[in-house]
């Protein structure tokens, strides 16, 4: 087994670039003219695969929006569940449309295809641009049929920062705390993308900041595959996903 990799037990996907908000906090940016998004059955076949030869503990589908594509990521969730993979991750800004039929549908599809913990990314950047009904209906479908949603706030400088977005974010939580939906500890915006464009103000710019989801390349715990299928400095439609991760090299 690759040196750098004996450590794997994570595996993730953006399923789409493309994204239903247009946020100002967006570590990638305008999120704007993608259309790509991830193979449904390349992705299972990867699950699959990757989860016979490591011991992977959790599995995330993301984006952009990747609920533009709901059935691929149930499609992989159902994959991660037959592979016996415990926790299995969705973030979602939870819009993707406002007919109530298909906002049911999906959240049942999710539940049925064995996602079990959602994190609703629900604070005032999101909100900008995204309504907040269709989100709330989503959410409460996921309640009602039983699925695990928590709602994952971004913050701006830290959680206890004094500033109006901070302000605001804790007045959208409120309303989702009164419907039984629990929050998540969040996460804090660094300075990339439209973070750097729009919060430079509040940032220290002679300090380097890292995103904290930067994996350290001598020690891998989590792939993450693009929607084009990029993966370590290789393509799954290139190069079987087992030769990647055994000629993946520092």
């Amino acid at each position: 087994m690759n040196k750098y990799l004996k450590n794997l037990n994570r595996i993730e996907f953006v399923i789409t670039y493309a994204c239903t908000g247009c946020c100002k906090h967006c570590s990638q940016g305008s999120h704007t003219g993608f259309k790509e998004h991830i193979d449904n059955e390349k992705a299972r076949e990867l699950v699959k695969s990757v989860a016979e030869k490591y011991q992977i503990n959790s599995l995330m589908t993301f984006g952009g929006e990747a609920l533009i594509y709901p059935e691929t990521v149930c499609a992989i969730h159902s994959m991660a569940a037959e592979m016996k993979i415990p926790k299995r991750q969705l973030i979602t800004n939870g819009f993707f449309s406002k007919d109530i039929d298909k906002i049911k549908s999906v959240a049942q599809s999710l539940i049925q295809s064995g996602v079990n913990d959602i994190l609703l990314s629900v604070d005032a950047f999101h909100q900008e641009t995204i309504p907040i009904e269709p989100v709330k209906m989503f959410a409460d479908e996921i309640y009602k049929v039983g699925g695990q949603i928590r709602v994952q706030p971004a913050w701006l400088v830290s959680k206890e920062h004094d500033n109006p977005y901070n302000r605001k974010t804790v007045e959208i939580l409120k309303l989702f705390k009164d419907d039984g939906i629990q929050e998540n500890d969040g996460n804090v915006i660094w300075l990339s993308g439209n973070a750097r464009k729009y919060f430079s103000d509040y940032f220290d710019l002679d300090k380097e900041d890292v995103s904290p989801y930067t994996e350290n390349p001598r020690d891998i715990h989590a792939i993450s595959i693009n929607p084009s299928g990029d993966v370590l400095n290789d393509n799954i439609f290139q190069t079987d996903i087992l030769e990647i991760l055994e000629k993946y090299h520092v």
